[in-house]
Formats: structure tokens, sequence, C-alpha cells
């Protein structure tokens, strides 16, 4: 089962083009000024099987929907679940491009299996003193936003290009 907060049916402020948006509960992290302070507590929010939310998501998405985005809370908190979810929406949208923001940083969660199943990765704690509302899909200045299939077929972080 995971926990979800909400699901926003569309975004243009969670990733390249028109998304929806998935917020998983629970974050183990407790970022001080924390975008999502309602998320943090592991209890909270729907139960959802991995096939209800796979379902949930399809209801959402539309023909100019560009992706899906996992964002809470912090979604590898649940990544065995989240593991389970995206294969679902990828056998029915292929097209589908699929973020996932985390407070890890790559290199700790780099051998989770979901993450050959997602294309970016932004990592990285949010850190008050390093916030910049200027930076595109990402809240302080040391989140890195990570081409995840560019980062394993070249063995290194390789840092999407907008």
């Amino acid at each position: 089962m995971l926990q979800v907060a909400d699901i926003l049916g569309e975004s243009v402020c969670d990733g390249l083009g028109l998304r929806t948006v998935v917020f998983l509960q629970g974050c183990p992290r407790h970022c001080k000024g924390c975008h999502n302070a309602a998320l943090i507590p592991f209890e909270g929010g729907r139960a959802y099987t991995p096939a209800e939310l796979a379902a949930a998501i399809l209801q959402k998405l539309t023909p100019i929907h560009r992706g899906v985005t996992f964002s809470g809370g912090d979604p590898l908190a649940q990544a065995k679940e989240l593991e389970q979810v995206i294969p679902l929406v990828r056998q029915e949208r292929p097209d589908i491009n699929i973020w996932v923001y985390t407070g890890y940083l790559y290199e700790d969660v780099k051998d989770y299996p979901v993450l050959r199943l997602i294309d970016v990765l932004v990592d990285g704690p949010f850190i008050l003193e390093q916030r910049d509302i200027s930076l595109p899909f990402k809240g302080s200045g040391n989140q890195r936003l990570i081409d995840v299939l560019q980062t394993l077929a070249q063995g290194s972080v390789a840092v999407l290009s907008l």
C-alpha cells in the first residue's frame, strides 16, 4: 500500500510540460522550511494499492500530458511500492515522462531499482539558506535535476539540460 496525500491533475511547475503530480505522504528528513510540511508525517493521506494508484493517475492523464511527477513527502520513502506503480502507468502510456523528487542524494539511492524506471530525479534536501525561487523545478541551489537514463548509461551523474 502507498500513502498518498493528493493527486493533482494538472501542473506545469513540477517538471517539463503538463504533468499529473502525485504527492506521497511521509518524509523522514524534516528539512527546515519544508515546502510540504503537512506531508512529513507518515500517517495521513489515503492508502492505495499500486494498481489503484496507477488507475487514479491514468484517469487524470489526457493526450496533452507530458508526464507524471512523484513528490511528497518523499516518494523514495515508499520506493518498493512506487516500483510497482510506474510499470502499470507505462504499460498504458509508454510515452509518459516520469520525474521523482527526493531529499536523498542520487549517490545514496542509486541502487534503488525504482530509479531504472524513471526519467528524472530531482535530488537533495531542501536547504532554506540556499532557497532560490528563480531555479526551475527545484527549491534550493544544492538540488540537482538528474537525467537518470543518461546517468545510468555513462556511470556518472548527468544533470538535465533545460
